[in-house]
């Protein structure tokens, strides 16, 4: 693992811990604890692995688990099935490259005009990198300037944006967060990565409260209500799809409802 990547890997069992009970694990509960949540000690043996070993892992030391040590912390830690798949993810050797704003193909652009339902396509950062005439008459993507075009920006340091949600953004702002924890920390220590993380931490105090909570959720299609100031109430179903040219390319369709 990079050494960003291992920080996150070790930030991420913590939290997991302490979330935990002795009683949640079936654990006795044994002499009062100082700080709540699972001992490291207790961690290592539910995992069935040395407790020297697992605080190096915590402490993002230069070690590097194995597919079934990580496992073995899901399964000890209760992770959901986006927790698992986020701790693997983070413990996978990939390319160093840094990361470069992604280019979207004409082809892909052309049938994003083609479609009559609001649409976008975003990159791994959530950076908004096309959308149609739909898309812009629901968000004005075209009012913002080129370096605060991204989804995450536009949620969090946009007012306009906050009372478009109204009553629902503080649920889609947080569920946001923890759908772009997983793109983060793979990404951990990346200049642009932390560049936008900066933003968001400066500009929105919501941000920085959810991000320390460390959460992880996978995407998902739902349903959004936006109190638009020309078109009133509307809903939409949305959804998203990864594009085979770039499967860093997502693209994502509004539907009314």
């Amino acid at each position: 693992m990079a050494d960003g990547r291992r920080v996150e890997f070790g930030d991420f069992l913590r939290s997991r811990r302490a979330r935990l009970t002795p009683k949640s694990v079936g654990l006795p509960i044994g002499r009062r604890r100082r700080t709540a949540g699972l001992r490291r000690e207790e961690v290592a043996e539910l995992a069935g692995i040395g407790v020297d070993w697992y605080i190096r892992l915590e402490q993002g030391r230069t070690v590097n688990p194995s597919v079934t040590t990580v496992d073995a912390l899901a399964r000890a830690l209760k992770l959901s099935k986006a927790e698992h798949a986020h701790l693997r993810m983070l413990a996978r050797d990939t390319d160093a490259r840094a990361f470069a704003i992604e280019i979207v193909p004409e082809t892909i652009r052309r049938m994003l005009d083609g479609l009559n339902q609001p649409a976008y396509i975003t990159g791994r950062r959530w950076d908004l990198l096309a959308w149609n005439v739909a898309a812009e008459e629901v968000f004005a993507f075209g009012r913002l300037r080129e370096e605060d075009r991204n989804v995450l920006l536009l949620m969090f340091t946009n007012t306009r944006t906050r009372r478009l949600f109204g009553s629902s953004w503080a649920e889609e702002a947080r569920r946001m967060v923890a759908q772009f924890r997983a793109s983060h920390d793979v990404w951990a220590g990346d200049p642009a990565f932390n560049t936008l993380l900066e933003r968001l931490r400066q500009g929105s105090p919501e941000f920085s409260r959810w991000w320390g909570a460390h959460e992880v959720r996978g995407t998902a299609a739902g349903r959004k209500i936006l109190n638009h100031p020309k078109k009133g109430v509307v809903q939409y179903e949305y959804t998203s799809f990864q594009a085979n040219d770039d499967p860093a390319l997502k693209l994502v369709i509004y539907t009314p409802v």
